[in-house]
């Protein structure tokens, strides 16, 4: 055991990322029953659908689960309420200031996790109070940070600050990629993609077919004026970018951008004219597999790799 499976009693240091449109209940549960931490994304629920999937995740699995809150939800109240209610204990809270919530959930007995993607705002949660840190790379799908610190450079960097336990994020989809953030100083990893393509993801099949095709070099991160978002280039990335050279304001880009992209690529299976976030580690996943059977490989792979680090001592 170490800090993190401790932290959240779970066979493996192994989180799920709350990820939109693909991390229902189904998910979550199926990374529970396989030993690692799931999570619920309230990023595209409405209340009611996020109880809904509360509800059924404490159904599908007896073993810990949590859910991802992004904080610039404009019905945060509500879902904090509902996340009391329904007796969530692990709640991962993202974009937005710390302070502001987890105080509240503190007092209730949850345990709070927060997502970062600089040491600065990864020492301003420690100072907020929270369990647990997930420092998450410029290579992680969906909206990242603005400074574009790599995952291979950051959490060392993290590590050196804080004295909570720490998660590494973005990059990371196999058991080598887990060993090397945690010899770099992580207590565990979060991984979205590489659960973005499994069997019991919310996902469309279009989208998920989509993953497993993505190579090196489809995935870019693009709308930093409004919120950066890593995107596989599709029609919409492209017109996207045919924007950028007439040098457009927030609003030129917010009104392409338009309502809903996100929920008519991935999971609509929209792959044209949807937004399709997806990490940049995609070009290493080739098969949509059930929970059980990613999980397992991770950590048969990391362990196996581990055991070749003897042969680089000097």
């Amino acid at each position: 055991m170490n800090s993190i499976t401790q932290l959240f009693n779970i066979k493996y240091p192994i989180v799920q990322g709350g990820m939109i449109w693909n991390s229902g209940y189904k998910l979550a549960s199926a990374v529970s029953n396989a030993g690692g931490l799931g999570l619920i994304g309230a990023g595209s629920m409405y209340p009611e659908v996020l109880r809904e999937h509360i509800q059924k995740c404490k159904k599908a699995t007896d073993k810990p689960f949590g859910v991802n809150v992004p904080m610039l939800y404009p019905n945060i109240e509500e879902i904090m309420q509902i996340l009391v209610e329904e007796g969530v204990k692990i709640v991962f809270t993202s974009a937005g200031n710390p302070k502001t919530w987890t105080p509240f959930l503190k007092e209730k007995g949850i345990t709070v996790v927060h997502v970062v993607s600089s040491t600065k705002f990864a020492l301003k949660a420690q100072d907020a109070g929270v369990d647990a840190i997930v420092a998450e790379g410029f290579e992680a799908g969906g909206h990242n940070g603005r400074d574009e610190t790599t995952t291979l450079t950051l959490i060392p960097m993290v590590r050196e600050e804080i004295t909570i336990p720490l998660i590494a994020a973005g990059g990371i989809a196999t058991g080598r990629g887990m060993l090397a953030a945690m010899t770099l100083g992580a207590d565990g990893v979060q991984m979205g993609s590489r659960f973005a393509a499994s069997t019991e993801s919310s996902a469309h099949d279009n989208f998920k077919k989509t993953i497993v095709e993505v190579n090196e070099g489809d995935t870019m991160l693009t709308l930093k004026e409004l919120a950066p978002v890593r995107l596989i280039k599709n029609k919409f990335f492209n017109e996207v970018q045919e924007l950028y050279a007439k040098c457009p304001s927030p609003d030129d880009l917010k009104e392409l951008l338009g309502k809903r992209r996100a929920k008519r690529g991935m999971f609509e299976g929209d792959l044209e004219d949807g937004e399709l976030e997806i990490g940049q580690i995609a070009g290493l996943i080739h098969d949509i597999l059930p929970v059980e059977i990613i999980v397992n490989n991770v950590i048969t792979e990391f362990n196996q790799a581990k055991a070749e680090m003897t042969k680089f001592e000097f």
